[in-house]
């Protein structure tokens, strides 16, 4: 997970306006990502795998009650220029800041999280992005898809990490991972209406502030192993590593876990908010 210097050149196809609020080398860096800059589908999911390998997705400052924002200030700065990861509004906030930086047509999208059951309230940012069609894109919703889903195609789907559908109700449309028996089991819902981060401002003080939800109870962070869909996860008290097939589980003692964190993903454990 180490950084590159030097300034990337974009290959002739865009260069990054000059008061975008992202350094695109610099974020670029931060994410391992050295190769072609491809205004397609095919440069996209390069660039999703990417985030998600050098990223991670993890709870280390609501664990802590440390304050987290949506605003872009916040994101870049824990994101780029602290090596952290975060939770969806701030990876995929500070991803599609980047996607736009580098010329994407970009929307935010907001959803409501179904893994628990029906769910109306937007808790979830997800990622819209317009090339030859669109595509439902995310880098901070955990274990999912790792590659950008067709949002016009109601087939299953290549998710990269698995098979995924996208399924049409009157409530919006439902992103459903197709499970070992066939059938889709729904992970969130949204509406394809383009919203800005203060909108969901509310949803993020919520989720901090309620301390009965489990990014509140337990630490955790997990990421892609080179561009997936092999994966680490460092739970509180065992260390997981998925290769291929294959899940190992070793186990992680409290004196060892701020050492596994920075061994598998380069982080320090932040201090709890006095």
């Amino acid at each position: 997970m180490g950084k590159e210097s030097g300034t990337r050149h974009y290959a002739g196809w865009f260069m990054p306006p000059a008061d975008s609020p992202v350094d695109t080398d610099l974020y670029l860096q931060r994410i391992d990502h050295t190769g072609p800059l491809a205004h397609d589908v095919d440069g996209l999911e390069a660039l999703q795998r990417a985030h998600m390998t050098a990223v991670a997705f993890e709870n280390l400052d609501v664990y802590h009650r440390r304050p987290v924002a949506t605003d872009l200030t916040h994101s870049l700065n824990k994101v780029v220029n602290a090596g952290r990861g975060g939770w969806c509004f701030e990876l995929n906030g500070a991803f599609s800041a980047l996607l736009e930086a580098l010329g994407f047509d970009v929307a935010l999208l907001g959803a409501a999280v179904l893994l628990d059951g029906p769910n109306q309230v937007i808790d979830h940012l997800a990622i819209e992005v317009r090339l030859d069609q669109p595509y439902l894109v995310d880098v901070g919703f955990g274990d999912s898809c790792i590659r950008p889903l067709a949002l016009n195609d109601r087939s299953i789907q290549d998710g990269g990490s698995g098979d995924f559908q996208l399924l049409d109700s009157p409530q919006g449309v439902t992103l459903a991972v197709i499970d070992g028996e066939g059938f889709p089991v729904p992970q969130y819902r949204f509406r394809r209406v383009n919203l800005k981060l203060p909108d969901f401002d509310a949803a993020s003080k919520r989720l901090q502030s309620d301390r009965s939800l489990h990014w509140s109870q337990k630490p955790f962070a997990t990421r892609l192993l080179d561009s997936g869909p092999d994966r680490v996860t460092l739970l509180t008290e065992r260390l997981k590593l998925r290769r291929g097939a294959v899940t190992e589980e070793v186990p992680v003692s409290p004196d060892e876990w701020n050492a596994t964190l920075a061994e598998w993903f380069d982080m320090t454990n932040p201090e709890p908010e006095s």
